[in-house]
């Protein structure tokens, strides 16, 4: 009988083009744009928001409306349902840090 000769490869080339990929693809995630959602200026990030949500009548009086207050960067959205398109419309936006500052109008 003949003894069998294994024959053991060397699993150099298979690893090495194993970490060019991995690398590759490190450099991309790496080298990446930043995503657009993110504020440009990453020193002055928007605070996360505090919300309150109030139900009102509109100065109209002839619907109901939510009003959201974001209390941590003090701004005040209006919502109204559509029941058409079965979704929230805003209907009125306030930044309240402006208003504080802003001449009042008589």
């Amino acid at each position: 009988m003949r003894a069998q000769t294994t024959i053991r490869r060397r699993p150099g080339n298979a690893l090495m083009a194993l970490n060019l990929a991995l690398l590759s693809v490190l450099a991309l995630i790496t080298l990446a744009p930043r995503a657009g959602a993110q504020p440009s200026d990453p020193s002055a990030p928007r605070a996360r928001g505090e919300y309150t949500l109030v139900g009102g009548q509109t100065s109209s009086g002839n619907s109901n409306a939510i009003y959201v207050l974001d209390t941590a960067n003090r701004e005040l959205v209006a919502l109204r349902w559509n029941p058409n398109t079965s979704s929230l419309e805003g209907i009125g936006y306030r930044n309240l840090a402006q208003d504080v500052f802003a001449e009042p109008d008589r």
